[in-house]
């Protein structure tokens, strides 16, 4: 079946002389980013001249030579040679549209990270007992929640804005050892704001609401924040318990998309979504803070990726489809059930009762295996 690249993210616990030398690679990194986006803005301005990947590969090695910047042969090569990859990357996206002009890395940014290649004969980065080899940063603590058989690519270690450092690796697997086969079932989900989701099967799925039961304590220590005095140690400590509660917000959202797609794809082989535009509910204002809080985007890139895994497949229909307003039992169209009220109907045609979510889930699974049938 192949090769299939997978994430794990682990905790890492540096001594203070590792945390110094984490610190200098993620500097080196941001200088030859920043760096090498100067040259290629300056190159284009004057002669027109657009610089690749090879290009600017080659004059970093130039780089290391000049005396004023000697201190980059300090740091691990193969993580400044990434951050030139991703200088490039960040380029092709503005090229094709899919993002803005590459823009200057802040070392005051409080979250921090590099990426490292295995190299050496794939032995550079390799766990030993419970430390993890690490590139010119030598063996680290390391927490590891989740045992993995495979070849390690590459890792990133990230510092974050609460003061944790994390490592993530990217391991390559059998898609044979990882994956498993789904029960065969067919599901249509309708999302929702009150709640998360209501599926075909007449299942009510709970929105977590993370951030408006955290939003008390998460306003409490804003205010704290605020009233510290600028530079000082105590508006440092303010700032860290800011950051741990959006950490703990993110963890718990994380934690629930994860356990809920993970479900869904072991048990179904199809499941069937609506195409929603994100970007576009999110210029609702009185709306985009409750959108962002449930994470619709997240929770469909995680059934995808995890569908393919266990051999399902997801299958977005179009979002003028009138899913609420189609009975799915005879196929009338209500064109009353548009008044969002209104959340239960009775359908003047057959008579058949309708919870609105229920029935427009249903609606969304079988326009999905239409268009399945006649693709």
């Amino acid at each position: 079946m192949g090769k299939y690249n997978v994430g794990y993210k682990f905790r890492i616990y540096p001594n203070c002389i590792q945390q110094q030398l984490i610190s200098r690679t993620i500097g080196c990194c941001r200088f030859v980013y920043n760096h090498f986006l100067i040259i290629r803005r300056d190159e284009w301005r004057v002669n027109h001249n657009s610089l690749n990947y090879a290009k600017t590969n080659r004059l970093l090695t130039d780089l290391k030579k000049r005396d004023d910047t000697l201190w980059l042969l300090e740091a691990d090569s193969m993580a400044l040679q990434n951050s030139l990859r991703d200088l490039d990357s960040a380029y092709q996206n503005f090229f094709k549209k899919r993002a803005g002009y590459p823009r200057f890395k802040s070392k005051h940014s409080h979250n921090q990270s590099y990426r490292t290649n295995n190299g050496n004969k794939n032995t550079s980065i390799r766990i030993v007992d419970k430390r993890i080899r690490l590139p010119k940063i030598g063996f680290v603590k390391i927490k590891q929640s989740q045992k993995f058989e495979g070849r390690i690519l590459n890792a990133t270690i990230s510092h974050t804005a609460s003061g944790k450092y994390f490592v993530s690796l990217c391991v390559e697997m059998d898609k044979e050892k990882l994956s498993s086969t789904n029960n065969g079932k067919q599901i249509g989900i309708d999302v929702g704001l009150k709640e998360f989701y209501t599926d075909s099967n007449g299942t009510i799925v709970a929105n977590p609401r993370v951030l408006k039961k955290l939003s008390k304590k998460l306003a409490r220590e804003r205010r704290r924040l605020y009233h510290k005095m600028p530079n000082s140690k105590n508006r440092e400590k303010a700032r860290i318990r800011v950051a741990r509660v959006y950490e703990h917000i993110t963890n718990i959202r994380k934690d629930f998309l994860h356990k809920l797609s993970t479900q869904l794809t072991r048990e179904n082989q199809t499941i069937a979504v609506e195409h929603l535009n994100i970007k576009r509910m999110l210029k609702n204002h009185r709306l985009a803070r409750s959108i962002s809080d449930v994470s619709w985007g997240e929770f469909f890139r995680q059934l995808e990726y995890k569908a393919k895994l266990h051999g399902g497949e997801v299958i977005k229909v179009d979002t003028f489809y009138p899913s609420s307003q189609i009975c799915s039992n005879c196929g009338y169209k209500n064109s009353e059930i548009k008044n969002l009220s209104i959340r239960k109907w009775v359908c003047p045609k057959c008579g058949a009762h309708h919870d609105r979510d229920i029935n427009a889930a249903k609606n969304i699974l079988r326009k999905a295996l239409e268009e399945k049938q006649t693709a």
